[in-house]
């Protein structure tokens, strides 16, 4: 039996939008039944076509504002709604940070039915060319005859055809055009399907996936387009082990945290913070809020390369990390002997699966800081709470996790959640990046 696509209601639905999604779409009722609307702001009165139809709800775009939000701004991308990886360019900077505080306030409330005794100030930073880590996409399209370099579109599985990305770093958002034209001469053109990019304070480096051995005329050319852009350029063939430089022959990169007279030195596939300005601030801002004395000893949870364990380490007794990957666990201990640190220790271990046995959970800590990817912290909270210890920040990614984790601190263990905000890591996106302090008395 042949399935018939099922067709979309009539376009063109003069609406009222009443409320804006945790993913920046505007909300809206059509016949009772609920609709988000790409491209859309709170209080507006606007036209849109579907785009999409579900059991529950519906999808729409934008195709006139018929009443604008005093809110709404002209977007400063001009593939702004076609391409994905912002989705709140037409919504004041302000606005912007005022949206993503509400929703980290709404989830503590709905999710962690709890509120914070303090909202802190939002961190803020560049809103532009702050983007010093991304994946892009690289695609050759037989149709147009060239190479498509950059994020997908946000509403399809196709790349979105950029010139220019004005969120990520200048010397690489500006040259996408000339990139594209690069690989384009290759003979394994249609072989590669990723870039990943990386930004230290010394470098920039272009990691290339390849899914075939290129030869010596496309290694050169790859070579040349790096001298140009003045960037690194490394091979991956296969997973991520497998990156090896191809120009120069050196490529170690770095950051630094200046408030605590700390380097990071990291490798071009590894796993930074994006915007350098809000991660410094955020170091700074947890420290502050652990309250850390010169004889404490502070548990790091998923440590990784040693963002938060390094500056840690020059303002208390000792700091144990603890991270899943191995190879950020060596990269981790590198970098303390690179800055003259003896007092880190670390731990390889899943703490998506932890076990309670572990030595490090034997240990007596002053203060604990986790940073837990998307996900959050659930399965460790319960073995690391019961210690009692008096101050705990989270760093979060997504406010539901944290809401959820919270809740659990909260409710189960006896701790109050004492302040809590948002840090802009990621301007003109609908990502909110959080922090959180737990204190028990």
């Amino acid at each position: 039996m042949v399935r018939r696509k099922k067709r979309l209601p009539a376009g063109g639905v003069e609406v009222e939008i009443r409320d804006l999604t945790h993913e920046g779409r505007g909300v809206c009722s059509v016949d009772g039944k609920t609709v988000f609307v790409d491209g859309a702001l709170p209080g507006e009165l606007v036209r849109f076509d579907y785009i999409a139809t579900h059991k529950d709800y519906d999808e729409g775009r934008v195709i006139e504002v018929i009443r604008a939000s005093s809110d709404r701004v002209d977007a400063h991308c001009e593939h702004f709604g076609i391409c994905g990886g912002c989705s709140l360019q037409h919504l004041d900077s302000q606005k912007q940070i005022e949206y993503k505080q509400q929703a980290l306030l709404s989830a503590l409330k709905q999710i962690g039915k709890l509120e914070p005794a303090e909202v802190a100030e939002p961190l803020n930073g560049p809103a532009w060319g702050y983007r010093h880590k991304a994946r892009l996409g690289v695609k050759y399209v037989a149709k147009k005859g060239r190479v498509l370099i950059g994020f997908r579109e946000r509403q399809g599985r196709f790349l979105a055809d950029l010139r220019s990305c004005p969120v990520l770093v200048p010397e690489v958002g500006e040259q996408l055009e000339y990139m594209a034209a690069q690989i384009g001469q290759m003979k394994a053109r249609d072989q590669v399907p990723q870039i990943e990019v990386g930004k230290g304070d010394n470098a920039t480096s272009l990691v290339v996936r390849h899914l075939v051995e290129l030869s010596d005329a496309d290694r050169a050319i790859l070579v040349e387009m790096a001298r140009t852009m003045q960037v690194h350029v490394s091979l991956q063939p296969a997973g991520p082990d497998s990156v090896v430089p191809l120009w120069p022959e050196d490529q170690s990169l770095m950051y630094a945290h200046p408030d605590f007279d700390v380097r990071v030195y990291f490798e071009p596939g590894d796993f930074i913070q994006v915007n350098p300005v809000i991660n410094r601030q955020m170091v700074r801002q947890a420290i502050e809020w652990l309250d850390v004395h010169e004889d404490h000893k502070v548990l790091d949870l998923f440590c990784g390369l040693g963002n938060f364990t390094l500056p840690l380490a020059r303002r208390c007794r000792e700091v144990v990390g603890v991270e899943g990957d191995q190879a950020m666990v060596n990269r981790a201990r590198e970098n303390a002997l690179h800055n003259g640190l003896d007092n880190t220790r670390y731990f390889v271990e899943n703490l998506m699966e932890p076990d309670g046995k572990s030595a490090w959970l034997r240990e007596d800590y002053d203060r604990i800081l986790f940073d837990p990817p998307r996900s959050g912290a659930r399965e460790i909270i319960p073995l690391i709470a019961r210690q009692g210890v008096k101050r705990i920040v989270y760093v979060s990614c997504h406010p539901g996790s944290l809401a959820r984790d919270a809740g659990e601190l909260v409710n189960n263990y006896g701790y109050r959640l004492e302040r809590a905000g948002v840090m802009d890591m990621f301007p003109h996106t609908a990502h909110v990046e959080s922090m959180a302090l737990f204190v028990k008395d």
